[in-house]
């Protein structure tokens, strides 16, 4: 039973590291390799009335220490959380709708689907973090910087102007960390001046979007649908385009590089 119990612990140290180790292209199988039907992703060891309880207790200059906290599946939907660390919290299916997160650390956080729609992110940072089916639509991520993990997120007119969603290039000695992407909705989100290189975009949905001065150097785009975005400026240079939509993008006469992606010629350009 002693056995079990520090090898759970041991599982789930290891689980909240793996963003920093592991490549963010592989990060689904990190995904498998977590049980999440433990308590650590499923119940919550704080209520809303809590956390409410502590913030409104803090001291001028005082954070809320939420460090690894299981906060699984509650409503903080309309808070203020500006004064919390939630770095390595777990917010499985948790409900922080139009919440006010603006520049709060939630590096390697667990929010599988939840639910972030209208939340103020803005220079947020999401280094590792896990928001696979998430739903950020109309979220402000402006010069947010996301290292982490949102595929098949939704993100339907999201606000990501000035982001960093690229690759971290400085240190890769625990592994390369980047935006993950793959199969996200981001249909009418604004991205102007965001920096995306060597971002994982798979399949992912651009139509209508704003990518005036974009960088999406060397990033992995196969897939993606362009369809009505504003590519002024958009830097294509060595972006995998393979089978994207690329064809009836805006101003693709001012974009950068297009000529020059990979297999541009496997690309939809009608």
């Amino acid at each position: 039973m002693i056995l079990n119990s520090i090898l759970k612990r041991l599982i789930l140290c290891v689980a909240l590291m793996l963003p920093a180790l592991s490549i963010p292209a592989s990060a689904q199988g990190m995904i498998d390799m977590v049980d999440l039907s433990t308590d650590e992703f499923t119940k919550s060891v704080m209520s809303r009335t809590d956390i409410e309880a502590a913030l409104a207790k803090l001291k001028s200059g005082e954070k809320l220490d939420l460090y690894a906290k299981a906060l699984n599946g509650l409503d903080l939907s309309g808070m203020d959380l500006t004064r919390t660390n939630l770095q390595q919290a777990r917010l499985m299916g948790a409900n922080l709708k139009g919440a006010n997160l603006e520049g709060v650390v939630m590096d390697q956080v667990w929010a599988l689907k939840a639910d972030l729609s209208g939340a103020n992110l803005k220079n947020t940072s999401m280094f590792g973090t896990q928001l696979v089916g998430a739903k950020l639509d109309g979220a402000d991520l402006r010069g947010a910087r996301l290292a982490g993990d949102f595929s098949r997120a939704s993100m339907i007119k999201v606000n990501l102007e000035g982001a960093n969603l690229a690759a971290e290039e400085a240190n890769q000695s625990m592994g390369l960390m980047r935006g993950v992407f793959s199969g996200a909705n981001l249909e009418g989100a604004t991205l102007a001046g965001a920096n995306l290189s060597r971002a994982l975009l798979e399949f992912a949905s651009f139509k209508d979007a704003n990518l005036a001065g974009v960088k999406l150097n060397g990033s992995e785009a196969a897939g993606a649908d362009f369809t009505g975005a504003d590519v002024s400026g958009t830097d294509f240079k060595d972006a995998d385009v393979n089978s994207a939509k690329i064809g009836d993008m805006k101003n693709t006469a001012a974009a950068l590089n297009l000529e020059t992606a990979k297999n541009l010629e496997k690309a939809y350009r009608k």
